[in-house]
């Protein structure tokens, strides 16, 4: 089978098609031929050696994917890797089926960018009825996710925040109240202005560095910023305890692949997630589509920052 395989650490240039031997399935595991494999940030640092964790060289990245068995259910799943491959073992347990009626992107797009948005709102942030909730990076897939499950929950102001105009029209149209730059230069005044004078109850950042730093300032009485990526490559500044206790704040940080392990976790919130694409509350954003000749362009283009959505790489480079 054709694979993206990863030998050494570095940028785009290090993911390298490859003809592997197929997968064989051991006990607890499926195998499917794969329709597309999502795209995700993580898979960048994954690429460069800065991902939380670092699995062992050679490897084959992908952790959320979409296809069909031996025996023709379309199904979907999260796995430990090997997604960027036109085969894929699947743990039996994380692998659900796919109603016909969503396409694949939109379905992939539910899995690690649905998800996280899901539980960075309910489990992270703790939303409540009426609160106001920034989503920075509100173009990308968690994020043009997180404004419109922010609606849904029932927040009383949701403010986008994103790199370009285009990005911010986006947002409004998802559903966002507002939208502004993300820029760190001026954030917390921005964010501020937007809302209408008053600081904010919720932030969700996977920008961080000075993003995160200016997101902190922008935090009222009680507010949670919620931290689940640095796409910024940048380090934050330490916040001081004394900080956190003047404004009653709290900073919470979220990982998706250890959330799936506790009981709950998964299915319960991908049930929530259909349902709410069914009724016409949610609508996953699908970007790009990449044949998987192109996992390098696809790379490219994320860490410019010229993307939007739901990015996936097609082994077979059919659309759906």
């Amino acid at each position: 089978m054709r694979a993206i395989q990863i030998s050494r650490y570095g940028g785009p240039e290090v993911l390298d098609l490859v003809e592997l031997p197929d997968p064989q399935p051991g006990p607890d595991e499926i195998l499917i031929d794969v329709a597309a494999a999502g795209i995700n940030y993580a898979d960048t640092h994954l690429a460069d050696g800065s991902y939380l964790t670092s699995p062992t060289l050679p490897f084959v990245p992908g952790s959320e994917v979409i296809g069909r068995t031996a025996d023709g259910r379309r199904v979907m799943g999260l796995t430990t890797g090997g997604g960027y491959a036109e085969k894929v073992l699947l743990p039996a347990a994380l692998a659900v089926e796919v109603p016909e009626s969503i396409g694949d992107g939109a379905a992939l797009a539910l899995l690690v960018q649905g998800l996280s948005a899901w539980h960075l709102l309910r489990t992270s942030a703790r939303l409540v009825a009426g609160e106001t909730v920034v989503v920075n990076a509100a173009a990308g897939g968690v994020g043009s996710l997180a404004v419109q499950l922010a609606k849904a929950f029932g927040a009383g102001r949701v403010i986008a925040t994103a790199s370009a105009p285009e990005k911010q029209q986006m947002a409004l149209d998802l559903g966002a109240d507002v939208a502004v730059s993300g820029a760190a230069d001026g954030y917390a005044e921005r964010v501020v202005e937007a809302n209408r004078g008053k600081r904010v109850d919720v932030i969700l950042d996977a920008v961080g560095g000075r993003v995160f730093d200016a997101a902190f300032d922008a935090l009222g009485q009680f507010g949670r910023l919620v931290t689940f990526g640095a796409a910024s490559r940048e380090i934050a500044t330490p916040i001081e305890p004394g900080r956190l206790m003047k404004r009653n704040a709290s900073v919470v940080g979220f990982w998706l692949s250890p959330a799936l392990a506790v009981p709950g976790m998964f299915a319960p919130a991908l049930t929530e997630l259909f349902e709410l694409v069914a009724a016409g509350r949610v609508r996953p954003v699908v970007g790009g589509e990449y044949p998987l000749t192109d996992a390098r362009r696809a790379h490219e283009d994320l860490l410019a920052r010229r993307t939007t959505g739901k990015l996936i790489l097609r082994p077979g480079g059919e659309s759906r």
